[in-house]
């Protein structure tokens, strides 16, 4: 039997039982519900937290991002990490990654068309969902800001496969930060009679007052720090002497989520709404 169907043998008649009726119809139309979003988000830490585990095997390795190390290299950019972030992204492209609205490419312009048979992608966002990539900020944030955090100086000479390790946890934080544009579809179904007027006055401090919820942030917070300290835990045999050591700091992991992945989701959350009425 149907979610829908449940609703209307159980209360007909109940003022509140239409109200989810209504709610459950909008979202089983295309299979977007709040709860299915919020168990990719919570899959997703799990990406995040395994992503900059595997980044913290390497040092710094600094001529990785030095713009004359790579600079004869065609298509480089100036930098290693640019050369291959642009190469794969190039090679994913013809596979069709980009074709999936929840990948976000970093150098977009000129990217390759798919070479595969298209897949039937639901769709379940605004048009508007298109022009909002912000992954400039996130490519900003994660070299100037979060690396020098989590990462020990030093030059082990592995720069294409610190390059290759940087690419992953580029596209594990946009993939969740550009997650916000589902957040704000299916929060703006759901409450779309307090949502509206704020769209139609470009308001947004009172869109990000009503996207903010203060208690599910710390929960966020506490949870990718835990698992920051169970993944990341060394584990040894015997005499534990590594007990409280961790690949890497639970408490940066922490702060990640709460100075950069949660502002910046909500960032794209009111980018997305403002235009979600045009």
């Amino acid at each position: 039997m149907s979610l829908v169907m449940l609703l209307i043998l159980v209360c007909l008649t109940s003022s509140a039982c239409k109200h989810e009726m209504a709610k459950a119809e909008s979202n089983v139309s295309d299979g977007l519900t709040l709860e299915l979003i919020r168990e990719s988000l919570i899959r997703q830490e799990d990406t995040i937290v395994f992503s900059l585990i595997e980044r913290a095997r390497f040092p710094l390795n600094s001529p990785t991002y030095d713009k004359s190390y790579a600079s004869s290299v065609p298509g480089s950019g100036g930098s290693l990490v640019e050369f291959i972030v642009k190469q794969t992204e190039a090679i994913q492209a013809k596979a069709g990654r980009y074709e999936n609205p929840e990948e976000h490419p970093f150098f977009p312009d000129n990217l390759p068309p798919s070479q595969v048979p298209p897949q039937k992608n639901p769709e379940v966002l605004h048009p508007a969902a298109m022009s909002v990539n912000i992954n400039k900020i996130i490519w900003d944030m994660y070299f100037n800001e979060l690396l020098p955090l989590f990462v020990t100086p030093g030059d082990d000479g592995n720069y294409a496969s610190t390059a290759a390790r940087d690419l992953e946890c580029l596209q594990a934080l946009s993939r969740r930060i550009h997650y916000g544009k589902l957040v704000a579809e299916v929060k703006f179904r759901d409450e779309r009679k307090d949502y509206e007027p704020a769209i139609r006055a470009q308001d947004r401090d009172t869109l990000i007052n009503l996207l903010t919820f203060a208690r599910v942030e710390e929960a966020v917070k506490k949870r990718v720090e835990k698992k920051a300290m169970t993944f990341g835990q060394e584990v040894t045999l015997g005499d534990d002497g590594n007990k409280g050591k961790y690949k890497v700091n639970p408490a940066i992991v922490s702060r990640l989520y709460g100075d950069w992945v949660i502002p910046l989701t909500k960032d794209v959350e009111v980018e997305y709404l403002l235009h979600r009425l045009d």
